[in-house]
């Protein structure tokens, strides 16, 4: 048994909780912002030059955005995938404290990136595109992304730490 929980923390596949939490923080972007509150499309900002009140502007956008969702889909389809294929192989399913951690992580980390990219660098859209100065909104967005990777980390790191506690007393 102690060697089993030893090895347990080097088993656990990392990479399926990290890709399903990048998908399904793209999906909670795609669903909250851009159609639940409609605050942005993928196109609607100054640099994607698709309007959000013409119907030609919400067409080519509407049709991006379901890019933008299948992109999200396969990453949750990718990390499903890998997780399955690391059971089937015989590896252990993290504990919940890694796994949650992993999947803010990635959360976090989508935040970031498309924050950085889609909002700063390429001016495609904003977090609220609706309103004449939208800067504060989008580092509100990159603030809560940095704080998801970092909660996201403590969380694992925590889980990893019982693993090995666990171990250690398992040993003794």
């Amino acid at each position: 048994m102690a060697a089993a929980s030893a090895t347990r923390s080097a088993e656990v596949p990392k990479a399926p909780s990290l890709l399903l939490g990048i998908g399904l923080g793209g999906f909670i972007d795609g669903i909250v912002l851009h159609q639940i509150l409609q605050w942005h499309h993928m196109l609607t900002g100054d640099g994607g030059g698709e309007p959000l009140d013409t119907v030609a502007g919400l067409e080519a956008n509407t049709l991006v955005d379901g890019f933008f969702h299948l992109a999200t889909w396969i990453l949750v389809a990718a990390g499903s995938a890998l997780m399955v294929r690391a059971w089937q192989r015989g590896e252990l399913a993290p504990p919940w404290r890694m796994h949650a951690g992993l999947l803010l992580a990635g959360w976090g980390a989508f935040n970031v990136v498309e924050g950085l990219i889609d909002h700063q660098l390429l001016g495609l859209h904003h977090v609220r595109d609706d309103l004449g100065a939208p800067l504060g909104w989008d580092l509100g967005f990159l603030a809560l992304g940095v704080l998801l990777v970092a909660g996201g980390v403590a969380l694992w790191t925590s889980g990893a730490s019982l693993e090995r506690r666990i171990a250690h007393a398992g040993a003794g």
